[in-house]
């Protein structure tokens, strides 16, 4: 499970009572209570947001809880969507060799030309640019369309050659997934 990090910048009171709750939240809830002490722990975080109570201009992923007494319902509520943005917002510029990548509208641009993918295919992509290591047909089939690895099927190496063939025709470019006697991988 992804930990979600929240920093409480110069706001202690919503420090106590967040801390208090962070293990029920499943949050990792830290106070900065001045910009050298906040700019140490964003050089360490990911996947973080800072509340604060007011805007500071130099702070990314800045939630800015200036409407209080709120519910702590609705703040746990406006807490997760703020992380819900920040997910979507990471996951619309995805670069992979010299492609940009964009998981949500599930599109693949290289300059002005763009390819669109289906959804099977940027998961495709995605878990193989992550690999460092050649990926087997029998874990792309387990992870990516959930087969067991017992089944005899060319689902994976059929995808695999439309995928490649769609990119070669829109990019030219035959080597983006490249085929090894264990499996595919994108370098």
């Amino acid at each position: 499970m992804i930990t979600h990090n929240l920093i409480i910048y110069k706001f202690i009171s919503l420090y106590h009572i967040l801390d208090e709750l962070s293990s029920d939240l499943n949050l990792n809830v830290t106070l900065a209570d001045n910009e050298n002490s906040l700019k140490d722990k964003l050089k360490k975080l990911s996947n973080y947001l800072v509340i604060s109570n007011k805007l500071y201009s130099n702070i990314e992923n800045q939630f800015i809880l200036d409407n209080t007494p709120i519910n702590i319902f609705k703040l746990v509520e406006k807490i997760n969507i703020e992380f819900l943005k920040i997910k979507f917002n990471s996951q619309s510029d995805v670069k992979v060799k010299n492609y940009n990548i964009d998981l949500n509208s599930r599109e693949m641009q290289k300059n002005n030309t763009k390819l669109r993918l289906t959804e099977k295919e940027i998961n495709t992509i995605s878990y193989l640019s992550k690999s460092k290591k050649a990926v087997s047909i029998e874990e792309l089939q387990e992870v990516v369309w959930s087969y067991q690895s017992d089944i005899e099927t060319h689902t994976v190496e059929t995808h695999i050659y439309r995928l490649r063939k769609k990119i070669l025709e829109t990019f030219n470019d035959g080597e983006f997934i490249i085929s090894k006697k264990n499996g595919y991988q994108i370098k």
